[in-house]
């Protein structure tokens, strides 16, 4: 009798706990997954989780089942018994053959994927485990539409449909991680952000300015971190994972720590990744030209010219980084929720490889060319709020984030280092709501940003430890600002067919400041006071399951920065930019159409092309100072450069993407991108535009069951003859390869990768891959350096 007073006592005691909220997360994070239906078989009793997971289970009987389902994840069926032995926590495992349809990164708000009208792109945490990326880089390469160009091994700059650094825009946890001395050229600062904290990434392919503002020209990269987990027991949870990897191929030695504290109304997640990379050894199978057959070396102050033993290995790529991540979550119920984020990120002196490489008169011209440690501060604030007023959502996100790099350099016998030094302060604020009017959504907001730059230059005597002032990279002080409103607007016309459209004002501010003290400029200061209208017109039209139309034409700018406005440096042997304070913004015009196919779900066939043309393109051409075409530049006669609104262009070209479903077990993804580009000359001429990749993509076999992961893979490129570089490039024959007629080239190449992934208990999970299978050797275009030979990745994962 005892014993069955007891259990009915326990039985009330724990059947008022599913009268409070349980929460559905992914078994995979422990994130909390929205918008997952619940309901019994007979579906006469239903609800819905909200953004944070959470959904009240009073309605269902204490024995009946409860049906868990979600577009990405394997449906579950549970009893509340069995919810309640789990702490009121249902974990759904990710389903990766189900198309991806929550898309956060278009309106900053959730949308359905096949109600868009842009392409949008997805990299889950499940495939960072499985392709074990070094860097931020690799994992936006792995992604197979995403292509990135290296110049040193701490680095990579990404290029989505023919454009790169300061025209595609990057975004952390919505905050906007370009800065006002984003160039050009090509730009690494993706490496700051760890591929450990990353719970997504979506890239949106194509211009983003309606809501994203300058940059966002050739596509958008919105990198989403993992937010701290709440406690759904008495008391406190503690969770988290220790992780290492090593690589042969620069002998990558990585060691991460995470952990999770939660509270019924508090959460706090900590993070930190370090990482040693020695110097990379390339392929034994390709072209000679990218052997490193000596290097530089000082010994007894003296510079000395020293045979590499091993030609395949690259002396002086190797590099180490740090990287710290804490979170603090507070929700003290289901219509506020505060994050505060914390990110610093620095690595240790960065070779840079290409410069390293490059030969006067046959003989290495650089005896040292390194950046700095390059740091990354940030701080950003995120408030979310649901109402049921004018808005549905409203997120409020602030961010304080401080860049610092440097550039050393010195001549090969020469005893002059010359250095620049830059950091710059980054504010950034925006407001952003969403309302749904019947079968309308609005999507409006607020946007501000504010940078100030300071640079400084010097010359150091390395024998006498000396230090000379010197002409700093960018006028010191200068700032930059934008502020902007924008409006979206997404009708469900009807079940098959979505309108969205949407427009932006911003309004730019540059002010710079010009020293005199070490060139004599026709001008004092630069001042820009500009704005910019940019809209998008787009359709997405699903007439039924099987096949989807997508349209859009929408329009992006860029507005001159300060490394536009006001730099100085050598942007080649023999040439010197110099500042040009009349610039104005430059603006692309896209045009894009696609076509999903799709068969049961067992085959999916993703195609999309697109047509930009480019106005009043910032590019690089000669200048005169003065009328003075030629100055001398850290002790060189140099041709004087500037980047004026002198250009157009054209690009375009064909994404495609399949998917084949052969079994629950085993499928087939594979992604095809061609990229096409003509930038107009002075003399009305078109030649190849510069970031234009050759034909790329990858195809993987997937096999998986419930402890076992494998993934073989074919990455390829296509070639780019002496005709299909871009001027810049023929003129860097140092990167490439070269022809039959003694000029450079970019060959093609492929490689063969296998990978797999072992869950050895529901605590250690084991991965290993060996990449480039068949050992080639071979370079990204444009690239600097060479990519790594065969290469065993080795890591294990301990979740606690």
């Amino acid at each position: 009798m005892r014993a069955y007073l007891l259990a009915i006592f326990l039985l009330c005691l724990g059947a008022p706990s599913l009268a409070q909220k349980i929460q559905v997360v992914s078994q995979t994070d422990g994130q909390p997954i929205f918008g997952v239906a619940i309901y019994n078989t007979s579906k006469a009793t239903s609800t819905i989780t909200d953004l944070d997971g959470f959904a009240p289970l009073d309605a269902f009987t204490e024995i009946e089942p409860i049906v868990f389902s979600h577009i990405s994840h394997q449906t579950t069926t549970l009893t509340k018994g069995q919810i309640r032995a789990q702490n009121n926590t249902v974990r759904l495992v990710v389903d990766a053959d189900q198309l991806e349809t929550v898309v956060l990164s278009v309106s900053r708000f959730a949308q359905d994927k096949r109600d868009l009208a842009q392409k949008v792109l997805s990299v889950t945490q499940n495939e960072i485990l499985l392709t074990n990326p070094q860097t931020s880089a690799d994992l936006l390469e792995s992604s197979g539409s995403v292509y990135v160009q290296k110049s040193q091994l701490g680095g990579g700059s990404p290029m989505i449909r023919g454009f790169s650094t300061n025209r595609v825009l990057i975004a952390v946890d919505g905050v906007r991680f370009n800065n006002a001395i984003f160039r050009a050229g090509n730009v690494q600062n993706v490496i700051s952000i760890d591929p450990f904290t990353i719970s997504r990434t979506e890239v949106i392919l194509g211009p983003g300015s309606v809501v994203y503002g300058s940059d966002a020209v050739g596509g958008v990269m919105n990198f989403y971190t993992q937010k701290p987990a709440f406690s759904f027991v008495d008391g406190y949870s503690f969770s988290g994972n220790v992780f290492a990897r090593y690589a042969t191929a620069n002998n990558e030695k990585t060691g991460h720590l995470d952990f999770n504290i939660g509270l019924k109304e508090w959460a706090f997640l900590t993070s930190v990744t370090v990482s040693d990379f020695e110097d990379l050894t390339m392929g034994s199978h390709g072209p000679d030209d990218y052997l490193r057959p000596d290097y530089a070396q000082r010994i007894a102050g003296e510079d000395v010219i020293t045979t590499n033993t091993d030609p395949e290995k690259q002396i002086g790529t190797g590099y180490s980084q740090i990287n710290f991540m804490q979170k603090v979550r507070y929700s003290p119920n289901k219509k506020w929720d505060f994050d505060l984020g914390l990110f610093y990120t620095k690595t240790g002196d960065v070779p840079r490889y290409d410069r390293l490489i490059r030969r006067s008169n046959g003989d290495l011209r650089s005896a040292e060319w390194y950046y700095g440690p390059q740091q990354w501060l940030s701080a950003n604030f995120e408030l979310e709020n649901s109402s049921d007023t004018w808005y549905d959502d409203l997120t409020f996100i602030a961010g304080f984030q401080q860049f610092k790099e440097s550039r050393h350099d010195r001549d090969f016998g020469d005893t002059t280092l010359f250095e620049t030094f830059e950091k710059v302060n980054a504010i950034t604020g925006n407001l952003n709501f969403s309302k749904v009017l019947g079968s309308t959504n609005l999507f409006y907001g607020l946007e501000y940003v504010y940078n100030k730059v300071r640079s400084r230059g010097q010359q150091l005597d390395i024998t006498t430890g000396a230090i000379t002032p010197d002409a700093s990279r960018y006028p010191d002080g200068s700032t930059w600002q934008s502020v902007a409103a924008y409006g979206s607007h997404q009708w469900k016309v009807t079940d098959q067919f979505t309108l969205q459209s949407g427009l932006r004002y911003s309004h730019v501010l540059l002010d710079a400041t010009f020293d005199d003290a070490f060139f004599d400029f026709p001008f004092s200061e630069a001042n820009i006071n500009t704005g910019a209208l940019t809209g998008s017109l787009g359709l997405a039209w699903n007439p039924n399951k099987s096949i989807g139309w997508k349209a859009n034409f929408s329009t992006a700018f860029r507005a001159p920065n300060i490394d536009d406005v006001g730099k100085i440096f050598d942007s080649e042997p023999g040439s010197v930019v110099v500042p040009n304070p009349d610039l104005k913004p430059e603006y692309a015009y896209t045009g894009e159409l696609g076509v999903t196919f799709n068969f049961e779900n067992v085959v999916t066939l993703d195609v999309a092309s697109f047509y930009t043309v480019l106005d009043d393109a910032l590019v690089r051409r000669d200048f005169n100072l003065n009328g003075e075409t030629t100055i001398d530049f850290q002790g060189e006669p140099s041709n004087v450069q500037a980047i004026q609104n002198a250009g157009s262009a054209r690009v375009y070209g064909l994404e495609a993407g399949l998917n084949i479903n052969f079994c629950e077990a085993l499928s087939l993804r594979s992604q095809f991108n061609i990229t096409e580009g003509l930038t107009k000359e002075e003399d009305g001429s078109e030649v190849p535009i510069r970031h234009a990749a050759p034909p790329f993509g990858n195809t993987r076999l997937l096999f998986k069951s419930k402890k076992l992961q494998l993934n073989a893979t074919l990455d390829y490129n296509g070639q780019f003859d002496f005709q299909d570089l871009a001027p810049s490039q023929q003129n860097n024959a140092f990167l490439y390869a070269t022809d039959a007629n003694g000029n450079p080239f970019s060959p093609s190449w492929y490689t063969l990768n296998f990978g797999g992934q072992y869950k050895l208990s529901d605590s250690i999970l084991l991965t290993a891959n060996l990449d480039n299978i068949t050992d080639q050797r071979y370079r990204t275009y444009s690239s600097g350096i060479t990519a790594p030979g065969r290469n065993l990745v080795l890591a294990a994962r301990y979740s606690f």
